[in-house]
């Protein structure tokens, strides 16, 4: 039997990303972001969703552009630290001892310690109600070539990549299939 409950946001699990951003190293901050995801494959296009009152939205509104970093199980403390405590207050890049890369297209920093990261450029802000979504372009993906695999494809089980359900992390579970493995013949 199933129970009716309010309505929620229960669709999980969701990617846990550090999201960089600014112009210039006095504004670099980083933005723990589960409400992210994937919009379109051409052209490649994501989002992200943030609340209006975080230190970060009015950097992102001025600057238009930010990097979706991906986070490990070696980043998670970082994650949930970087996600509960304000830049208002905070560096966040030198308190987690984080190094902020140089993003090869857009003017914010990365991370450097992240596998895998997105960098965005902002086209459209919609105001939803708790949050903004900040639909982006992605115009360019720097990954980590210790996770490139012999075919050339990036390895997310051996980046041991953090999922966020609920509250709580987890890294990513065991291989179970590859995309139409369930049609493929026989051979």
């Amino acid at each position: 039997m199933k129970l009716d409950w309010k309505p929620g946001t229960m669709i999980y699990p969701l990617p846990a990303v550090m999201v960089s951003c600014g112009s210039v190293p006095e504004e670099f901050n980083i933005i723990t972001v589960a409400w992210v995801g994937t919009i379109c494959t051409n052209p490649p296009m994501c989002y992200i969703s943030v609340r209006p009152e975080r230190y970060s939205y009015p950097i992102l509104k001025r600057s238009m552009e930010f990097v979706i970093n991906l986070t490990t199980r070696d980043l998670a403390f970082a994650t949930d630290w970087c996600g509960v405590n304000s830049g208002k207050t905070h560096h966040k890049f030198e308190e987690m001892h984080l190094t902020p890369g140089k993003a090869s297209v857009v003017n914010a920093p990365t991370i450097a310690e992240s596998p895998l990261c997105i960098e965005c450029r902002v086209k459209e802000v919609l105001a939803l109600g708790s949050h903004d979504m900040f639909i982006a372009d992605v115009v360019n993906v720097q990954a980590d070539e210790r996770f490139i695999d012999e075919k050339g494809a990036f390895d997310m089980q051996r980046a041991n990549l953090l999922a966020y359900a609920h509250g709580k992390y987890y890294e990513l579970g065991d291989f179970v299939g590859k995309f139409g493995w369930s049609v493929q013949k026989k051979k």
